[in-house]
Parts: structure tokens; sequence; C-alpha cells
């Protein structure tokens, strides 16, 4: 698959609309991690990345026509992995961020917390705590992941 500089590198990106693109990309470089790769206008679109590890991208855009920002009721929420859930969420709850789930260790070995960003996002912090077996929760396996090793 051919790579291009000018645009995100992952094969699913998320596109969060925001009515302030320059705020948001700073909030999610601070409470986050994520960097800015390329940015379009001065308030128009951003490309972010994580600095390293698997490829994680984001683009943050401005409200146009056909462009929302969330509306109550109405939402999604984005799954991202970080190292320290608790830490995470109070960094973010430091700048402004809602709590909408508590932090939980869940018995197929994850940590979660899920906030609401100051632009109306939902964020799913997920921390692997072990590997878990599906079959040991009441999971199944369906067609197994390649190995990350």
């Amino acid at each position: 698959m051919l790579t291009n500089r000018s645009a995100p590198h992952a094969r699913v990106t998320p596109v969060l609309i925001v009515a302030d693109v320059r705020a948001a990309v700073a909030w999610y470089g601070e409470v986050l991690g994520f960097v800015e790769h390329v940015r379009i206008g001065e308030g128009h679109r951003a490309q972010l990345g994580l600095p390293d590890g698997p490829a994680a991208e984001l683009v943050v855009a401005e409200v146009r026509p056909g462009r929302r920002t969330p509306l109550p009721q109405t939402s999604h929420q984005v799954m991202f992995k970080v190292a320290d859930v608790a830490e995470v969420v109070e960094r973010a709850l430091a700048r402004g961020a809602r709590l909408v789930d508590e932090m939980h260790d869940w018995e197929y070995g994850e940590r979660q917390a899920a906030i609401e960003d100051p632009f109306g996002h939902q964020w799913v912090l997920n921390q692997t705590l072990r590997d878990v077996d599906p079959a040991e929760w009441g999971g199944t396996t369906v067609t197994p992941r390649p190995s990350s090793s």
C-alpha cells in the first residue's frame, strides 16, 4: 500500500469536528500526547499522530457545511490505548474534560475510563493489564489477529 506525506498513514482515521482547531490540537497534544504532522490552514484542519509506537492518527477539522460538532444524544467514542489510565484521566480533568465513566478493571484484562473532551468528543481510555484468552470471560475468537511479535 502506498503512503503519502500529505495524508494520514493509518487505514482507519477518525475525523473529529471542532469549533476551534488550534485549541483542539493543543489539548490533544497536552493531554493525550498527539503531535501535529500536517497543518492545512491556520484553523481549517490538522493531521495528528503519536510520536512513537503503532500508527494512530487523528484528523481535527473545522465545522463546515456537512460537518458538525457532536450533538446531545448523538455521539461516538474513540478508544485510545494509554500506559496509565488514571494519570491520563487526571490530566484530562485538570484541562477541562468531563468524566463519563469511572475507571474500572474488566475481566478481559483491560482497565478503562471514559472522558468527554472540551470539544464534545468521548474517549474511552484503555490500559492493558494482562493478556486474556476471550474464552476465559465468555468471548469467542472468530478470526485470530496476527501475532504482534
